[in-house]
């Protein structure tokens, strides 16, 4: 598939949203050999964070107008006004699919400029709120590319896992979305007394639950066909587009920030990174799963 993006650059979004417009008209001239569909960002696949202008030759996508900024809310700006800690809940809405590692982010950046240093069952404890928010993100990636091509046993099997994880993250946090957990220098509160056994339930049916999804998607004729050599992106635009995580690696670069510059004595667990080949979405698939 032909896949190429062009980015317009404005800081203003208004004049990003007239130049897109204007782009799109230019390009109708030959509107009977393509469609070109404007998606989102009101739209059920984007969730508002963008805007996609997309011309299409059947089911190729032979060009890809991007336009981002809609979730801006200027945080930097709000965080000069605030104690380190009363920013917290604001990390929240960076990644909503994973807010326990967001609020860890923050608060290790804050901990490194104070020189803190956090005692082994603190960094412990944030590893696992990391390591689950992980799980958490993979299984809605996972469960809505799958809807998005059909699959809809897949997306039920994810999100059945999703909310028994969520369970968890309720018993930890008191809340499922929006957690504020961690707080600079700790966390809100140590571990519950049942949140281990109940984590441990949770991965000895997990478990066999992904394998019944590897099975049901891997190697389906299907989904082989719609992913596979499907939006390439090589390794050096990787790269240069500052990719990162399951992304970065689909594309055949080997880098992970808990392996290569470890933090919370990651370099002390034992663990495997997913590294792709191809750089497509089938590659990105398996990366996650």
């Amino acid at each position: 598939m032909a896949f190429t993006t062009h980015e317009i650059e404005s800081p203003d979004p208004a004049t990003r949203v007239v130049a897109a417009d204007a782009q799109m008209r230019e390009n109708l001239g030959d509107i009977g050999e393509k469609m070109v569909l404007n998606m989102g960002p009101s739209h059920p696949a984007t969730h508002g964070v963008l805007r996609l202008i997309l011309e299409l030759d059947g089911e190729i996508i032979t060009k890809a107008t991007p336009d981002v900024g809609y979730l801006h809310r200027g945080d930097e700006k709000i965080a000069e006004n605030m104690q380190y800690n009363q920013f917290v809940p604001y990390t929240d809405r960076l990644d909503y699919l994973a807010p326990l590692a967001n609020n860890v982010a923050y608060a290790l950046a804050v901990e490194k400029l104070m020189g803190w240093e956090l005692p082994p069952r603190g960094k412990a404890i944030r590893v696992i709120c990391c390591e689950t928010a992980r799980i958490s993100a993979h299984l809605l990636g996972l469960g809505a590319m799958a809807l998005d091509l059909g699959a809809m046993t897949v997306f039920l099997y994810t999100f059945t896992e999703r909310e028994k994880l969520y369970n968890l993250f309720e018993l930890l946090t008191g809340a499922r979305f929006t957690t504020s957990y961690t707080r600079v220098g700790g966390q809100i509160r140590d571990l519950p007394e049942r949140f281990i056994p109940q984590l441990e339930q949770f991965l000895d049916g997990f478990i066999p639950q992904l394998n019944e999804i590897d099975q049901l998607l891997t190697r389906n004729r299907i989904f082989v066909d719609r992913t596979r050599d499907i939006g390439v992106i090589p390794r050096d635009r990787a790269i240069a587009y500052a990719l990162s995580g399951p992304n970065l690696r689909a594309s055949g670069v080997d880098h992970d920030l808990r392996r290569k510059h470890p933090y919370l004595d990651y370099e002390k667990y034992d663990f495997e990174v997913a590294v792709g080949t191809a750089g497509d979405c089938y590659d990105r698939y398996l990366v996650r799963i």
